[in-house]
C-alpha cells in the first residue's frame, strides 16, 4: 500500500481552549494510540489535504518531533456546519499485527450487462479489511466483464490473497441495473424469438 509522510509537533496543552487556539493557528489537533502510549500532537492543517481529500488509502508515516511512527487514519471529526477538521485519531501499526483499514474498490472491464443497455452501479466504494501492512493493496480490482444485466457482485464472492474482508458477505459491491431501454430491448428480443419460433412451425 502507498504511504504518505506527515510531520507533527508534540502538543502539551490538552484543554478545549488550547484546541481552539491550535485551530486558529491553522493547525489540527491529533492523537495516535494503539500498541503503546497515546501521543497528542498537532499537524499543519494544509498538510492533511493529501490524506483526507482523496479516494486513496494510505499507510501514514508520522514524524512527531523526531519520533517516527507508522499508522492508519482511524477517525476524523469535522465541524457539522463549516466542515472544518476538528480532530484526527491515528492508530499505530506494527509489522507483526494485522491492521484494519478501508481500501478503495476499482472496477475493470466492460460488463455484458452494460453492453445490453444496463447501468453499472458501484454500491460499495471501499471494503473494510484486516491484513498485515505488507499485504495491503492500494486498491481491490474487480473484473466485471461477465457481469450480466440485473446481476450483482457481493462481498461473499470476492477473495484476495492474505486479506480478510470484514464487510458482511451479503453486501453488494456492484450491480448492473435494468434500465427502461434495456427492458425494451429485452422485450423486443423475446418477441422476435417468439415470432421466429412460430414461423418455423
Amino acid at each position: 500500500m502507498k504511504s504518505i509522510e506527515i510531520n507533527g509537533t508534540l502538543r502539551t496543552d490538552l484543554g478545549k481552549k488550547g484546541a481552539k487556539d491550535i485551530r486558529r493557528s491553522e493547525l489540527t489537533p491529533c492523537n495516535i494510540y494503539g500498541n503503546g502510549e497515546n501521543i497528542n500532537f498537532t499537524v499543519v492543517t494544509k498538510e492533511l489535504k493529501g490524506l483526507l481529500y482523496t479516494p486513496s488509502a494510505y499507510i501514514v508515516d508520522l514524524n512527531i518531533g523526531g519520533n517516527k511512527e507508522k499508522a492508519v487514519l482511524r477517525e476524523v471529526q469535522f465541524h457539522p456546519v463549516t466542515d472544518e477538521v476538528l480532530h484526527i485519531d491515528f492508530y499505530r501499526i506494527t509489522d507483526d499485527k494485522p491492521v484494519t483499514i478501508e481500501v478503495p474498490v476499482v472496477l475493470n472491464g466492460n460488463s455484458e450487462g452494460v453492453k445490453q443497455g444496463g447501468k453499472l452501479q458501484l454500491a460499495t466504494r471501499k471494503l473494510k479489511v484486516s491484513a498485515f501492512a505488507k499485504d495491503l493493496p492500494d486498491t481491490f480490482e474487480i473484473d466485471i466483464t461477465n457481469l450480466g444485466l440485473g446481476k450483482t457482485i457481493m462481498v461473499g464472492e470476492l477473495e484476495f490473497p492474505n486479506v480478510t474482508i470484514l464487510n458482511p458477505k451479503s453486501t453488494v459491491v456492484c450491480a448492473v441495473k435494468m434500465t427502461r431501454a434495456a427492458r425494451g430491448a429485452a422485450a423486443a428480443a423475446a418477441l422476435a424469438a417468439q415470432n421466429a419460433g412460430k414461423k418455423k412451425k
